[in-house]
């Protein structure tokens, strides 16, 4: 989809520097990408505190570590 918008120069120049895309429009979809994915990742983290993660009766945090530390 093709987008016209009014982005301010400073904010460009930056934006060339922080983000590794070739092109402005790559270095754009990159940020935005990570922008969604911040988002995404704050909503499971208020989702998480609202609601905590419940485990199974016999598979809590401690059971999980030691499973993970045998592979």
């Amino acid at each position: 989809m093709k987008v016209t918008a009014i982005i301010p120069d400073d904010l460009l120049e930056e934006l060339k520097q922080q983000a590794p895309g070739k092109t402005l429009t790559e270095s754009l979809i990159l940020a935005l990408r990570d922008w969604i994915a911040q988002k995404n990742i704050q909503d499971l983290n208020r989702q998480v505190r609202t609601r905590p993660l419940r485990f199974k009766e016999r598979l809590g945090a401690h059971t999980l570590r030691q499973r993970n530390r045998r592979r």
